[in-house]
């Protein structure tokens, strides 16, 4: 074995220029596999750990997967609002245990502002049950108190301290900025992994101060209210965008859910994280899969030009595949020569879209971080990897067994006689 090893070696060494080219496409095929695998698993996870601890999410009546987008990721926007009455009443529920409302709509230069009760910071859980800690500084407590999320800090600059203005609106298109009501920076959270990382968040009130003179989404005209005379004004929110809820008991769960659904006033819904999760990851598993299917094509191409190389240096090889013949080589010594060349090939170009996809990660994790907020870190891989890479090997093992079991067909004296 060893010594037919030697000469698929050798072999395929003769020919390294034809065959990188081989190595490379099924080095690409690896990278494209792992890094939409890693990806896409990672993407999962992300989402998954975005939020935890939390038993329904409850917002104005919606679709239960645009209410957990905009409500925890950031994403698209609320289409009518929930009123601080029902805030109270759902608060008052002899089943909840506490409420955290939320309130979304503004932004800084692109980042997501969520105003909140101080309870967001007591509450809230990501990943493990993870709470949310503090980098430097302290929670808000003051009206114009604004805490930033780790993006935030890191790719502004942002420090405690600095002073800040928000922006009406969402976009990074600062258009209609309440400059005349500054935010300081009296908190950084610790990086998350999560849309928390990517948000400024004030408290309810200050929402409600820097919108005084606002109505129907524009300014009063001729009407200015100074930031040291908002405090004379009623700043309790009259409507908030959705509402993080924990129970007393989980087991209360769907009877909670219930009376929110049936909720007189107004019309609200309840919605469970998870289950909302999974229905959002049923309607976006077809890009999943259209995106491994075309990495699968992507190998299969590079299979298939593995095996066109091999079976274009056939007839090359025609007079060394008959003197081992004459020298007493049986089909199975053929066949694992060749077998082993393709393993040859698909091991380097494995090995080498391996490397690849680590240096990607390594590399494009802070800019995806940056840009995406999707977090990928440099780990072994996992199972559906291994399954991926192992995959990838047989068939280039199999694959080299075609041109093989024609290379044992070509006739002996045709392998040894001169062709005119």
């Amino acid at each position: 074995m060893k010594a037919l090893f030697a000469i698929a070696w050798k072999s395929a060494w003769n020919r390294r220029f034809t065959l990188a080219l081989t190595v490379l496409s099924i080095a690409l095929s690896t990278f494209l596999l792992l890094g939409v695998e890693r990806i896409r698993t990672e993407l999962r996870d992300n989402f998954s750990a975005s939020v935890s601890g939390t038993d329904l999410i409850v917002g104005a009546r919606t679709g239960s997967s645009q209410l957990l987008l905009y409500s925890v990721f950031r994403i698209g926007a609320a289409t009518n609002n929930m009123q601080w009455q029902s805030v109270q009443a759902l608060a008052a529920h002899p089943g909840v245990d506490w409420v955290v409302p939320l309130s979304l709509g503004d932004s800084h230069r692109g980042f997501a502002v969520l105003a909140t009760s101080p309870d967001y910071f007591q509450h809230f859980r990501y990943g493990n049950r993870q709470p949310l800690r503090l980098r430097e500084g302290k929670p808000f407590a003051e009206l114009f108190d604004a805490v930033v999320g780790a993006e935030v800090a890191d790719r502004l600059g942002y420090h405690v301290g600095q002073r800040i203005t928000l922006a009406h609106g969402s976009g990074e298109l600062n258009v209609a900025e309440h400059a005349d009501k500054p935010f300081t920076v009296v908190g950084v959270l610790a990086r998350t992994g999560t849309p928390v990382d990517r948000t400024v968040h004030i408290g309810l009130e200050a929402m409600e101060a820097i919108h005084l003179e606002w109505r129907g989404g524009a300014p009063l005209p001729g009407v200015h209210i100074p930031a040291e005379q908002v405090r004379k004004f009623d700043l309790k929110p009259k409507t908030v965008t959705a509402a993080l809820v924990g129970l007393k008991n989980r087991a209360a769960v769907f009877a909670v859910q219930r009376w929110v659904s049936i909720y007189q006033p107004e019309a609200l819904m309840a919605i469970l994280p998870g289950v909302a999760l999974d229905e959002l990851w049923s309607v976006i598993g077809v890009g999943e899969n259209a995106l491994l299917l075309m990495s699968a094509l992507v190998a299969l191409v590079s299979l298939a030009g593995l095996v066109s190389v091999v079976m274009a240096g056939l007839n090359e090889r025609r007079r060394e595949l008959a003197v081992l013949r004459a020298v007493g080589a049986s089909l199975r010594h053929v066949l694992a020569l060749l077998a082993l060349e393709g393993a040859i090939v698909t091991l380097l170009g494995v090995a080498l879209g391996l490397i690849a996809a680590a240096l990607g990660i390594a590399l494009l994790s802070p800019w995806l971080q940056a840009q995406f907020g999707l977090t990928l870190s440099l780990s072994e891989p996992t199972l559906n990897e291994w399954a991926l890479l192992a995959g990838l090997l047989v068939a280039g093992w199999l694959a080299s067994l075609l041109p093989g079991v024609r290379a044992y067909r070509l006739s002996l004296a045709d392998g040894l006689s001169p062709r005119i």
